[in-house]
């Protein structure tokens, strides 16, 4: 294995506090930025879509591509915009207007969860979970400047509002066929997590108390509703009642068996970024974020690092190791570390990123490997190339700054 650390210090081991201050750590994390931002630049395509790099970062194959990738280019480019990184104007350009011309539904309205190059449906259900990342792309695209957002937000926020908002329950129904007839009685974390993202990140575009209203409706039901009830994890999967549905097992990707320890840490991130939006008032909050958190720390941690994938009842269930739980448990602790530090924390950052650094960063050609074998040397079976630049970059992006919400702006 390439001595990574004497070309690429991850920190100061005696740096004297938090790795969050660390200017050693700093400039490891800008640089692994801007060299996913160099591989995922080159996957832009003539036609204005993105390609899905190989390990080398060469595209692979012709197939269909999908809504959440459009959206994650445009969301990661328009936060590396945001915090001073060059050249990203192109990605974000392009993304919005296949976003606009080809993804978006015009006879129905909404959007498609794939379509082929030259624009034509190739899944043409329309998922909340792919709406939600078109909510983050247009928030964070009018963050950064560009002139289309604000139609794309209405849109996106009509079709959200009166097509997937459950009033009564105060979340979000997960799936329609293209002309909005019901197919499916399935209701899911994963989806409303995301909501809960992308309308944190709408209210601080727009200051509209709409967005903020709803990602706390729903953040109630996770940590003042399920979470106490069941040892401070989270189900991932109901019925249309919103009853935990626990023998429910769907697409392993995005709805596996069981309850997902990475989405643990990405909701107590997003609970602490609400609390701290909605002026601190509810006292209890960041304890309720630590507690999810750290549950799924322990219930998560692989015995050779990293973190397994899915839990039965609180133990191991799919031991796979991917590269997104690693970074969304590292954002969760720089989150913690910001509000009320605990030993522990600083521990398990640097153990997080002293593994990611060995097992998931590319330092040959950029890019995360987004999982790896129990030798932990990168594979391809869940995923192929290196799908993804969200994850990877917001954990190089967000931990610096000092502030819990606003992070582009703060």
């Amino acid at each position: 294995m390439t001595d990574t650390m004497t070309r690429h210090p991850i920190g100061d081991p005696e740096f004297d506090g938090l790795w969050i201050h660390d200017p050693v750590h700093h400039a490891y994390l800008r640089n692994d930025v801007q060299r996913q931002l160099d591989l995922f630049v080159g996957t832009l395509r003539g036609d204005g879509g993105f390609d899905v790099p190989d390990f080398a970062g060469r595209p692979l194959g012709d197939g269909p591509q999908e809504l959440h990738t459009t959206t994650r280019m445009v969301h990661s480019f328009a936060l590396a915009k945001q915090f001073g990184f060059a050249g990203c104007d192109a990605v974000i350009d392009a993304g919005m207007q296949f976003l606009w011309r080809a993804h978006r539904d015009q006879t129905h309205g909404g959007y498609f969860s794939a379509v082929t190059h030259d624009g034509a449906p190739a899944d043409d259900t329309k998922l909340a979970y792919g709406h939600m990342f078109v909510l983050l792309a247009a928030a964070t695209a009018k963050d950064a400047g560009h002139p289309d957002a604000d139609r794309m937000l209405a849109d996106v926020t009509e079709t959200l509002q009166t097509r997937y908002w459950e009033a009564e329950h105060g979340r979000f129904a997960d799936e329609f066929r293209a002309d909005w007839s019901t197919f499916s009685t399935y209701r899911g974390l994963n989806a409303n997590m995301h909501g809960v993202e992308a309308h944190l990140a709408a209210f601080e575009a727009t200051n509209d108390a709409a967005y903020l209203n709803r990602a706390g409706q729903i953040l109630g039901f996770f940590f003042d509703d399920l979470a106490p009830a069941h040892g401070w994890r989270l189900p991932e999967h109901f019925n249309q009642d919103w009853t935990v549905d626990a023998g429910y097992e769907g697409n392993p990707m995005f709805r596996p068996a069981g309850s997902t320890p990475g989405h643990s840490f990405e909701l107590g991130r997003l609970l602490l970024q609400y609390w701290d939006l909605n002026g601190r008032t509810d006292a209890h909050a960041p304890s309720k974020a630590r507690r999810v958190i750290e549950q799924a720390l322990r219930d998560g941690a692989h015995p050779q690092g990293g973190i397994i994938y899915t839990l039965e009842n609180g133990q191991a269930a799919k031991q796979d190791r991917y590269w997104w739980p690693v970074t969304e448990a590292i954002g969760a602790l720089a989150a913690l570390q910001k509000y009320a530090p605990q030993p522990q924390d600083e521990h398990q950052y640097r153990a997080l990123w002293a593994f990611a650094d060995a097992h998931f960063v590319d330092h040959d050609r950029g890019g995360w490997f987004p999982e790896i074998d129990d030798t932990g040397r990168p594979v391809s079976r869940q995923f192929l190339g290196k799908p993804d630049i969200y994850h990877a970059i917001q954990a190089g992006l967000f931990p610096p700054v000092p502030a819990l919400s606003r992070l582009a702006n703060p």
